[in-house]
């Protein structure tokens, strides 16, 4: 992480009402494969880390008896248990307003820890260490995300995807204008990536790997859920998109929120008059790693 930067409770601040519509849906088959690589039957305990609003913690809820889903975030927090009640799957589910430097929090142990696109904002060798100690042995850690040079893609099969996103049919829109949105985003915010009260100039971490190599973990192992599948989008799901967003989080327009808002519904309305876009699913990788003496 940056030198300088410090997490602070306004990140994801106003984002959680837009993450599950904004945002693409992990690819088709991630719950079917971990399943059968973990040898998920239904039984045991998940922890969720940086859960959001329990997408993933959701997504894997017929696998286990019970969920544990942790986040710093109220509203990511309130977003979750509001959509485990709405799926029916509230009794098994546990939502805790925490950061995960703030664990154990006697929370007991687990027999999987997910971390899906949240790792790189904690104190990672910290919360490595500690999750390792709230494993079961022989337990799992996966981390998720979503496949960044995504040539695996071009070969994914299956179909299905969020609530919000449909696979087309016939000639598609035109693709989401990304570039152009992020430049409007830096004429409102700055050059500089934004993240919660301080900027980010170069980005998250990487190098998980060698992270979990120091806490312990054994591993790891690599799969690749394969994505691929174009989803039609509206100028809704992409306004969300971009206020699902850390660096364009709502709360940093401050009082030009809706000016921004009004620019960029144009800017989507001139790129396509149909208010229709095309985007392809990513794939998702998976790397998993063992709690494992041996």
């Amino acid at each position: 992480m940056d030198t300088g930067w410090e997490w602070d409770d306004s990140l994801f601040e106003g984002t959680a009402r837009y993450y599950r519509r904004g945002r693409l849906p992990y690819a088709p088959g991630l719950a079917g494969t971990l399943a059968e690589v973990l040898k998920l039957d239904g039984r045991g305990r998940l922890l969720d880390v940086g859960c959001g609003p329990g997408v993933i913690a959701l997504s894997l809820a017929q696998l286990f008896s019970e969920m544990v889903g942790v986040d710093p975030d109220r509203g990511m927090v309130a977003e979750a248990a509001r959509e485990a009640a709405d799926q029916g799957v509230a009794g098994k589910a546990r939502w805790v307003r925490a950061r995960a430097e703030d664990l154990p929090a006697g929370l007991g142990t687990f027999d999987v820890v997910t971390f899906a696109q949240s790792f790189h904002w904690m104190d990672r060798d910290l919360v490595a260490v500690t999750v390792k100690d709230m494993l079961k042995t022989g337990g799992a850690l996966v981390h998720i995300s979503d496949l960044k040079k995504d040539t695996e893609a071009e070969t994914g099969t299956g179909v299905g995807a969020g609530t919000e996103a449909r696979i087309l049919g016939g000639p598609p829109p035109p693709a989401a204008p990304w570039p152009a949105v992020d430049e409007l985003v830096k004429e409102y915010l700055g050059p500089v990536r934004r993240a919660g009260r301080s900027v980010l100039p170069h980005g998250t971490p990487g190098g998980e790997e060698a992270v979990f190599t120091r806490a312990g973990f054994v591993g790891p192992q690599r799969h690749v859920v394969p994505g691929g599948q174009p989803l039609e989008r509206t100028v809704d799901d992409l306004v969300a998109g971009v206020f699902s967003m850390s660096f364009s989080a709502p709360h940093l327009f401050g009082t030009r929120r809706d000016a921004f808002e009004t620019d960029l519904r144009r800017l989507l309305s001139d790129a396509s008059p149909s208010g229709r876009f095309s985007e392809r699913q990513p794939s998702t990788e998976i790397f998993i790693w063992r709690n494992d003496p041996r």
